[in-house]
Order: structure tokens, then sequence, then C-alpha cells
């Protein structure tokens, strides 16, 4: 490995030559869906990220990464969000089932899935959720039975976020209906462009329809492609949940953007709808409210820096949950400041009296109500930091 000041070097020359200038700024970012098409800029960012190992840079080369430490990866973190490059490729692959196969997979279901998984070949979805277990998942009633060598999986799947844009699911089902609630639960990989596999879009409060319901008849999975082994689904889900919650923390070195934080607009946007005077904010409660929260915002980037340095392996434990709910709650409390400061302006659906950036905010407004639902309840966050991490009694 190359000295630090070497690395970024060559880095800031590599990217300066092949990040193209569509692929700066705001964007698109794939997520490997097959149903959804690129921009040229886009497409081509995602070619050559993956063929120098930079959409998993921590991964070792054989499954399509780059083997870069915590240090390095932070330059390489550092230097993308200098030229303000987008992330080339993100997603549950990448971030959350890929980590999962590279630490609990068998050698064969690492040589077949991640080298994919690198080069943005298929959009994963998560089924994890159910009508009947949400909070409670150890409740889950989806079942798989043994047929040869495949599974054939019934039950369905709610809140499965963008289904209706992927290409396989990670399933948990329940294998063994007679075992402890805890137990008998395995984990499945499962190819969605077959005829046992449905996807039903639940459209919400902001008017969008990220989220679905999922069900499955009769669906197949391999039996190659049972993760961590048969009745250890709930050990390797959890193990997955704390994938899923770096990311949201942006700690999740792992994947393909964890520790990335663009410079926050809120400032700009609120001195949209504030008078400024003498270069301050007219309203001083707004104002006061402003300064608070951009404190709040730098002590959560210094967490996540130290987070990541303090990483000894690919994902934190269960100190991921303190930073993925503070994250979610400061997004939110951003949210809200600049709903304050927009007035009624910040109230349009549709309609010629609102801008597109001021109904786009309502519905984010809308939609952001759900980062402390999405990746494990708030509630579910706090017991686990109560528990693990600050060690107090049930």
């Amino acid at each position: 490995m190359t000295t630090l000041d070497d690395f970024r070097a060559r880095t800031r020359e590599w990217l300066a030559v092949n990040c193209p200038p569509g692929a700066r700024g705001p964007g698109q970012i794939p997520i490997g869906s097959r149903s959804l098409s690129l921009d040229a800029d886009t497409r081509l960012w995602l070619e050559r990220m993956a063929e120098r190992g930079w959409t998993v840079p921590t991964w070792p080369r054989q499954y399509g990464g780059a083997e870069l430490d915590n240090a390095h990866y932070r330059v390489l973190i550092e230097e993308l969000t200098r030229i303000n490059a987008r992330p080339p490729l993100t997603g549950r692959g990448v971030n959350y089932i890929g980590p999962t196969i590279l630490e609990l997979g068998t050698d064969d279901q690492k040589a077949r899935w991640l080298p994919g998984i690198a080069r943005g070949e298929g959009a994963w979805a998560m089924g994890y959720s159910e009508p009947g277990a949400g909070s409670d998942l150890a409740s889950l009633t989806t079942r798989a039975e043994r047929s040869g060598d495949t599974w054939r999986i019934n039950g369905r799947k709610t809140w499965t976020s963008d289904a209706h844009y992927c290409d396989y699911i990670f399933v948990l089902a329940r294998t063994s209906p007679g075992a402890r609630k805890h137990d008998g639960i395995s984990l499945l990989l499962v190819d969605m462009h077959q005829p046992g596999v449905q996807v039903h879009p639940i459209r919400l409060l902001s008017g969008a329809s990220p989220f679905n319901e999922t069900v499955f008849v009769d669906a197949i999975a391999s039996a190659g492609d049972l993760i961590g082994g048969e009745g250890n689904g709930w050990t390797v889900g959890k193990r997955l949940l704390q994938f899923e919650r770096s990311t949201h923390a942006g700690i999740n070195i792992s994947g393909s953007q964890g520790g990335r934080s663009e410079a926050s607009r809120l400032p700009e946007r609120i001195a949209r709808y504030v008078p400024l005077v003498d270069g301050r904010l007219q309203d001083a409660a707004v104002r006061t409210s402003l300064i608070q929260h951009q404190q709040a915002e730098h002590a959560q980037r210094l967490t996540q820096a130290r987070a990541i340095e303090e990483l000894k392996a690919r994902a934190p434990g269960f100190t991921s949950s303190a930073v993925k709910l503070t994250g979610a709650l400061l997004q939110q409390q951003g949210d809200e400041l600049l709903q304050t400061a927009m007035g009624t302006s910040g109230l349009g659906v549709e309609g010629d009296d609102f801008s597109s950036e001021e109904t786009d905010q309502l519905r984010g407004w809308l939609y952001r109500k759900s980062l402390t639902i999405a990746g494990g309840t708030k509630e579910i966050q706090l017991n686990i930091i109560a528990k693990r991490v600050l060690g107090l009694p049930d």
C-alpha cells in the first residue's frame, strides 16, 4: 500500500481525468437496476470506478474491490467529495447483502455474487418485514421448503423499498416451522424475475411509491443461495442490519458511500425566505435554531469520522444504531427548520404558485418522516443503545 500522500496525489490525478462532468453534482446514482436507464456520463463513471475497484473500495480484489484500508478509504472519500463527485454505485447490493456475503458466505457464494454486485449488475430489495412481523421480526411467517436442489418460498413481505426496480431480493424465511421463534429462520437470495414473485407498490402520503408489498407464490431459490447455513437466518439477518444501519449512519466502509456527506444547503435555502439584515437572518429564533443545527451537524460529521477511524472490522457494532439515529433526527430537524422559514411557501403540493423546489421540499419533508422508521424504528435503536452500548439492564 502506498503512503497516504502518494495515494492522495495519484487519486486526485486519476479523478481529474476520469470523473466525467456529468457525474459531478446532483444527478443519478446507480443502484444496479436493469430496468432503470443511466445517462452516458453516469454509466461511464460506474464502469471506470468498477474497473478500478472503487465501487467497493475495501473489498478484496478478487471480488471486485481495491483492498483499501481505513486510512486510504478515507482519503478516497475526501478526494471524491472535493470534486463533488457522486457515488458511482449505491444500494442494498454493495451496502447490505454484499458485505454480509463477504463476511458469512461460502467461497462459492462469494465468487458467484460479489463481482457482479461490485459492477452494479442487478439491484437488490430487502425481504424482512411482513404485515404481521415488523418490529417483532422473529414472528415472520414466510416459509421456505426444501425440494431437491431448490427452496420453494411462499409468503408476503411489506415495505420492500424499491422492489419494483429490483432484480434480486434477500429474504428471511422460516425453514423449520417447528423450531423456536428465533430459530429455524434462514436467509435466501431470490431472483425477482420469475412468475413466483409479485410486486405491488404502496402509495405514501408524499405521493411517492418507494415501498412495496412483495408476494411469493412458489418462488424458487437455489439451495446454494442460502447464506450462513440453514436455521442461522436470525444471526445472519441481524448482522446484515448492522451493515444497513451503518450505511444510514454514513460509517459503513464495506459499501460504496460510507462516510460521505455533502455540504449542507440549508443556510442558503433558508436565506431565500428569511430576510438578511447586515448579513444575518432577521428572525432571531430561526437564526438561533440554524446555528444550533449547524453545530449538531458538525458534531455528527466528527462522530462519523471517529467511528470510521476506530473500526477494527468491516462494519461497526451496536454503536451504528446511535450514529444512525442521530443522523436521522438531524435530517428531520433540518426539514422542520426549513419548513418554518418557508411559511406558506412550504405547503405547496402542486400549482403555479409554488416552484418545483418548493413542492419537492414538501414531498421530501413528508418522506423523511420515515427515516426514524426505516432501518429499524427510533424505539428499536434506543433499546439497542440502552442495552448494547450503555449496558443498562432490561
